[in-house]
């Protein structure tokens, strides 16, 4: 019998990084994949701290979710030892792109919907927009060749059940102690 996984990976790696190409996904995959990178993502926390209020509690409740789902990554990542698309597979569309470190599972999507599922968490209203987001930073791993479909789907799960016990359990835990401490 034939792996699943891997006729999944084959058919959404070939469909999206071969069937989609064009220059308008290049050049929004190739730049709206740094908004799961840790550029980003660390400014972004930086400046919502820096705003206070609601939004300083977002920004540390956003590193929390961040720092839990990167532990898990990373554990993972050494763990499985996947090599990337680009390394195994010939003819893939690969733009310039080398990384060193492994493959499974995708840190970007991972921290894309860590962020993305506290920002719905705690503001609704903006969910579909963030999710939109979100959604292309994990595509854009797979048309830029440099994650298998199915890093992808296990980043978006790490993220999102990270953000679930940051913001039920973690933070509020959190947000009691130092209270009480202060």
């Amino acid at each position: 019998m034939k792996n699943p996984f891997k006729l999944f990976d084959n058919l959404f790696i070939n469909l999206i990084n071969k069937k989609m190409n064009n220059k308008f996904f290049s050049f929004l995959f190739y730049y709206i994949t740094n908004l799961g990178g840790p550029f980003f993502l660390i400014g972004l926390v930086i400046v919502l701290i820096l705003l206070g209020n609601n939004m300083r509690s977002l920004g540390i409740e956003i590193a929390l979710a961040l720092g839990v789902s990167t532990i898990v990554v990373q554990i993972l990542k050494r763990t499985f030892s996947r090599n990337r698309p680009y390394w195994i597979l010939e003819n893939l569309n690969t733009y310039g792109i080398d990384l060193r470190d492994y493959s499974f599972p995708s840190g970007h999507s991972a921290a894309s919907f860590s962020v993305c599922t506290i920002i719905a968490l705690n503001f609704p209203a903006f969910s579909l927009l963030i999710m939109f987001v979100a959604i292309l930073v994990a595509v854009s791993r797979i048309y830029l060749a440099v994650h298998y479909p199915t890093d992808v789907l296990a980043g978006i799960i790490i993220g999102i059940v990270s953000s679930l016990i940051v913001h039920y359990k973690l933070y509020p835990f959190l947000s009691l102690y130092f209270q009480n401490k202060f």
